[in-house]
């Protein structure tokens, strides 16, 4: 059993909310996960300080591998000379040197794919070709029996309330191609509440298979919920077994001062068959 801390969209900066920072690794540390995933927004304006004090907040979470991704906070937004010249200068060098990363665990691969877009799409985000054969290569090269997990921030499905915007493009181009490399979820943010889904909500299969698990988060640490989960706080805990992956809900509601539980989700693990990486060029 794998047990994955899910966060996402601190936004840390003028939204962030002291409180649920605290509440997150009161639970990170009650959980004692396998590796957490943040997965974007870590700051509000990729100001410096702001990418600190994220830094800062990780670094105070269990002894566990930590995988983040930029989201389009992650870049500047009135800084427009930087956005178009050095967009990713303040991640580089707080953050991490990558941009895309790979993190291996013991049976487990997470690779983890840069969907901002500074010179592209101020709000929505893009996935090249390249990143994803670079994602078929990682995960061409990992063990048969390994968990698969890629971690994006923008996401594939719209939300019922129509919150967040637009999906990616090409999400069931996408969706498909990460089908064929066996991944087995994935994880992401930036719609600022909980929607869990499967690639078949916008890419029906026809091969049997069970349809990827989407697992967004809301925000972890911010005032900037959305939807149902406006003025709320929300995370994942992502238990995956053998067959299954069980996601775990839990939110910090208005005044409370730890995340509870809600109602487990259980979705069946997507892979290929006899879990071998498909070849064929399937790339948006």
């Amino acid at each position: 059993m794998l047990t994955v801390l899910h966060a996402s969209d601190l936004q840390c900066g003028r939204p962030f909310v002291p409180r649920a920072a605290e509440a997150f690794v009161r639970l990170a540390h009650e959980v004692a996960p396998d590796i957490v995933v943040v997965s974007g927004d870590l700051t509000q304006r990729a100001k410096a300080r702001e990418f600190r004090m994220a830094m800062d907040l990780l670094a105070r979470l269990p002894s566990a591998p930590v995988v983040v991704t930029p989201g389009n906070h992650d870049v500047p937004l009135y800084r427009v000379w930087e956005r178009l010249l050095l967009p990713y200068h303040n991640w580089k060098e707080i953050v991490s040197p990558e941009l895309d990363s790979v993190t291996g665990i013991p049976g487990a691969t997470f690779v983890a794919l840069n969907s901002s877009a500074p010179r592209r799409a101020i709000v929505n985000g893009r996935v090249a070709a390249k990143q994803v054969e670079w994602a078929r290569g990682i995960f061409g090269g990992a063990a048969p029996g390994d968990i698969r997990a890629l971690v994006i921030h923008h996401h594939f499905v719209p939300v019922p309330d129509g919150e967040g915007g637009r999906p990616l493009p090409g999400a069931a181009r996408l969706v498909r191609s990460f089908e064929s490399m066996g991944v087995d979820f994935v994880l992401g943010g930036h719609i600022h509440q909980t929607h869990i889904s499967t690639s078949h909500d916008i890419a029906p299969g026809d091969n049997g298979l069970p349809g990827l698990p989407l697992i967004a988060c809301g925000t972890t640490a911010s005032r900037r919920g959305r939807g149902p989960e406006a003025g709320i706080n929300s995370l994942n805990v992502v238990r995956v077994g053998s067959h299954d992956v069980e996601v775990v809900p839990h939110v910090l509601e208005v005044g409370a001062t730890e995340f509870s539980p809600e109602d487990p989700v259980v979705m069946p693990r997507c892979r290929t068959a006899a879990s071998v990486v498909s070849t064929d060029d399937s790339t948006p």
